[in-house]
């Protein structure tokens, strides 16, 4: 047995002393950021994991074979052609063909897609009912996302959360170009509330959600599902970044 000198209990006070200080820190940015008077939630993510039996891998694939049975293959790259990313796909026909009837159709698939996913969404844990303690606190919520409107209202009925946004809800639009990281659907939900960006905060699962909070001036919380992701996050310039909502949902209700 290993008996403890002077030196190593100095080593694991000290050690202890900085876990808490980071603690403390932490704790204090989460305080920091639940005082937001209007909080913008990216969808498939912070909300629920929307293709989680309908995978979104198969959905990119379908779209590919769509567009291979019209014979326009060739409008897609390599890469783009082995996505696992549907927007990738409808984002790529849209910068060659934009505004086309060819883009409305396979835009209109991918939300047919969406509303087959939405059934089966998972919400994500402790979202629920996050969502309505901050809705029942006083703060105003509104969804920014990049996946169809439709699919947003359909997920938030099933789960009986419309009242905590509606009707400020902020999707896809014809206007694919507007996209995040464009700043678009963070600029429409700001100015249908009446809200400076500053009394705002996002919370999103991806560095282009982070970009588009940027040049909207909102701040961000970064939401990941597992660490790789959160270093990504991080790696892209995000300050705090959960791997959970819970710690929201105590601070929040603290």
């Amino acid at each position: 047995m290993t008996s403890k000198t002077p030196e190593t209990t100095q080593h694991e006070l000290l050690a202890t002393e900085s876990v808490e200080e980071k603690s403390d820190q932490e704790n204090g940015k989460l305080r920091e950021l639940i005082g937001a008077r209007v909080v913008l939630w990216d969808f498939d993510g912070p909300v629920c994991r929307l293709f989680a039996r309908h995978r979104a891998e198969r959905v990119a694939a379908g779209l590919v074979e769509w567009l291979a049975g019209r014979g326009l293959r060739g409008l897609l790259t390599e890469d783009e052609r082995e996505t696992l990313d549907p927007q990738v796909v409808l984002r790529a026909v849209d910068r060659r063909h934009p505004g086309s009837d060819l883009v409305a159709e396979l835009e209109e698939r991918l939300t047919q897609d969406e509303l087959l996913a939405a059934a089966s969404a998972w919400p994500t844990p402790y979202a629920d009912p996050l969502i309505r303690t901050w809705a029942a606190v006083g703060s105003r919520l509104a969804v920014t996302t990049n996946n169809s409107p439709r699919v947003v209202h359909a997920y938030l009925a099933d789960r009986g959360l419309t009242g905590c946004f509606a009707p400020h809800i902020y999707g896809r639009t014809a206007e694919l170009h507007r996209l995040k990281p464009d700043p678009y659907c963070l600029d429409r939900a700001l100015s249908a509330l009446g809200a400076a960006p500053g009394s705002a905060l996002m919370i999103g699962d991806s560095p282009t959600d982070l970009v588009a909070a940027e040049r909207a001036g909102v701040r961000f919380l970064g939401f990941a599902t597992g660490e790789r992701r959160a270093k990504q996050l991080r790696a892209s310039g995000a300050d705090t970044v959960l791997t959970s909502l819970e710690p929201l949902l105590l601070a929040l209700r603290g």
